[in-house]
């Protein structure tokens, strides 16, 4: 089985921690990636909404992309962040990941410009025929201003290249449209942990998680519990997590969960403008959820 085969269950799509001078804090971002494998994830996501990789340059995410690949060392697979509204720029990317030994790719549909559904189609019929890695489609219109539509999805399933697509549209009705529509083997994640349930239900094999940055031992068991169909240990389970799933989104991502992370010292909580920190008011609602858990005692002890 190669790693690509590998893409199911939980994958983090990490965070990239930054140093007050506001370069990459390499020494926490190989931190966490261990921490992320011994809390036993099934993959990682380097450079994505969560990495805040659009205020990146391209030397700096081509750095955190062999970083993960280096650190990983194929114990789990890495699926590098390779998106955007410029398609040659887009391809450029998935050749420079290609060679630093990323196993796939996650690609967001175009922002800003808006493309018509034939232009997203045409976006990653381009990409799709030149990457020689397999390619999981990012659908998130809140960030976006598009929605990838199910016919879309279907079009661009055919493409050998185009496995699989990461649903961040929150919209349960659209994604058993696409569960319906596409074969069986095209992979379903969630884009959003409070769905993982849910989406896991329609057939969906995973989810790309950002809860799953500080608690990824928990968020993995749910998934697998979700996707064997264990469901009443699955609801359990999902009961006591659905709080802090909710508070990772009381302001941006990934504003929140830089701060948790902080608040048990995996991270240093530092973002790049135009993201600024979790207000005092936030804080104080995210660190009681926190402690209502037990998770900072737990982890801020375990740091």
């Amino acid at each position: 089985m190669t790693n690509s085969d590998r893409l199911r269950g939980c994958g983090t799509a990490i965070v990239t921690p930054f140093l007050d001078n506001d370069t990459i804090d390499e020494a926490a971002l190989r931190r966490l990636i261990e921490y992320q494998i011994e809390g036993g994830i099934d993959f990682l996501v380097a450079c994505g909404t969560t990495g805040e990789s659009v205020t990146m340059t391209d030397v700096e995410q081509t750095h955190v992309i062999a970083t993960t690949v280096n650190v990983a060392a194929g114990r789990v697979p890495v699926v590098a962040g390779a998106g955007g509204y410029n398609t040659r720029e887009v391809i450029e990317k998935i050749h420079r990941y290609t060679s630093l030994g990323a196993d796939a790719i996650l690609s967001v549909t175009p922002y800003y410009n808006k493309p018509t559904q034939e232009g997203l189609f045409q976006h990653f019929r381009a990409i799709a025929e030149v990457s020689r890695l397999p390619i999981i489609l990012y659908n998130v219109p809140g960030r976006t201003g598009c929605n990838l539509e199910p016919s879309t999805v279907a079009r661009l399933a055919e493409f050998e290249r185009i496995v699989g697509i990461k649903e961040a549209s929150g919209n349960i009705a659209q994604i058993a449209e696409i569960a319906s529509i596409v074969d069986s083997s095209f992979r379903i994640f969630s884009g959003d942990d409070g769905l993982i349930l849910p989406v896991a239900a329609l057939g969906g094999i995973g989810v790309i998680s950002v809860a799953s940055n500080l608690l990824p031992r928990e968020v993995t068991a749910l998934t697998h519990l979700c996707v064997e169909g264990h469901l009443v240990e699955a609801r359990k389970l999902n009961r006591h997590l659905l709080p802090i799933f909710k508070a990772m989104f009381i302001e941006s991502n990934p504003i929140p969960i830089k701060a948790a992370l902080a608040m048990v010292g995996l991270v240093a909580e530092s973002y790049r403008l135009p993201l600024t920190p979790l207000s005092e008011a936030n804080r104080a609602r995210l660190k009681a959820v926190l402690n209502d858990a037990g998770i900072i005692a737990s982890l801020a002890s375990a740091a």
